[in-house]
């Protein structure tokens, strides 16, 4: 199955691209989206646009895409909000199932530890995936979530049993 992982931003927005096998997960590709044009609007359909190519490029079937966080500056936390939405448009017409992760499950999933650094998550994204070029920032992140999909989805294939859903019961019993 190949998922697409998507670390979206409203100026550059990270993709990676895996194969998630049985036994094994392995890299097809990933980059970052520099978004180009002046108004909103034109950078949103530019995302759209653009995610919808690397779909169809490779034929993704799962996605997996970061949850907004509350940014220190609500109209920047609007605008990725926008940036996520356009990016889930394009999967949703191309008729993927989609998938959304917490930036702590996401590193908790690479790293084995929800605060980890940039820096951490790109060192451990290149050792799963024998990756030796240099990843940039948001196509490192784009790969990690499609590994944190990946991992979550051998999970529930395995026990019938979301583990998102898990943790949520886990967080209300509190």
């Amino acid at each position: 199955m190949i998922i697409l992982g998507i670390d979206p931003g409203s100026r550059i927005t990270g993709f990676g691209l895996i194969d998630n096998q049985a036994s094994r997960i392995d890299y097809i590709d990933s980059g970052h989206i520099k978004v180009s044009g002046d108004s909103l609007p034109q950078r949103l359909g530019f995302i759209f646009a653009a995610i919808d190519d690397v779909i169809r490029k490779h034929q993704a079937q799962q996605m997996s895409i970061e949850n907004v966080f509350m940014a220190r500056n609500a109209d920047s936390a609007l605008k990725l909000g926008q940036a996520r939405g356009a990016a889930i448009c394009a999967a949703h017409q191309a008729g993927l199932e989609i998938a959304e992760y917490a930036p702590r499950e996401i590193k908790q999933s690479i790293v084995g530890s929800g605060a980890a650094s940039k820096e951490q998550v790109q060192h451990m994204v290149q050792r799963l995936l024998g990756i030796r070029k240099e990843l940039q920032a948001d196509e490192a992140d784009g790969l990690a979530i499609a590994i944190c999909h990946a991992q979550f989805y051998a999970t529930r294939q395995k026990t019938g049993i979301d583990p998102g859903l898990l943790k949520r019961r886990r967080s209300r019993r509190r």
